[in-house]
């Protein structure tokens, strides 16, 4: 069974694979108002570790830095099992953080679309990996 929750482990915290997914090296694409940047990893417990990460030049109140994070991470939470079949069926593991660009709220229906066709683009590139 799979779970619809978004454990500990999932979230990305290994200073190490952040270092080296921002150092190049990772792949990315934007599905505006996202930007996706994912590394296949090898030291992760889970098949998929996310990092979200909203700029503070974007949003000078935490208050909106943080419902746009959640926004963002419940799209993710709920879009996700297809990324982690693929992912199991090809026993990898994912690094992936997701970058909001945009400079102005987003309402949660447009960003779970976006996070739909996000994770269809990642999956579909981790089938050809």
């Amino acid at each position: 069974m799979l779970s619809n929750t978004l454990h500990k482990t999932e979230r990305l915290d290994k200073k190490k694979v952040i270092d080296k997914m921002f150092s190049g090296g990772a792949r990315s694409f934007s599905v505006f108002p996202l930007r996706v940047v994912y590394l296949p990893v090898e030291e992760l417990e889970a098949p998929v570790s996310i990092l979200v990460s909203v700029s503070k030049r974007r949003f000078k109140r935490a208050v909106k830095r943080n419902r746009v994070k959640r926004q963002i991470r419940e799209a993710y939470r709920k879009n996700k099992h297809g990324l982690l079949q693929a992912l199991q069926d090809k026993e990898q593991q994912l690094a992936v953080a997701f970058i909001y660009l945009s400079d102005r709220l987003t309402d949660s229906m447009e960003i779970e679309e976006r996070m739909k066709i996000a994770l269809a683009r990642i999956t579909e590139k981790v089938a050809s990996l």
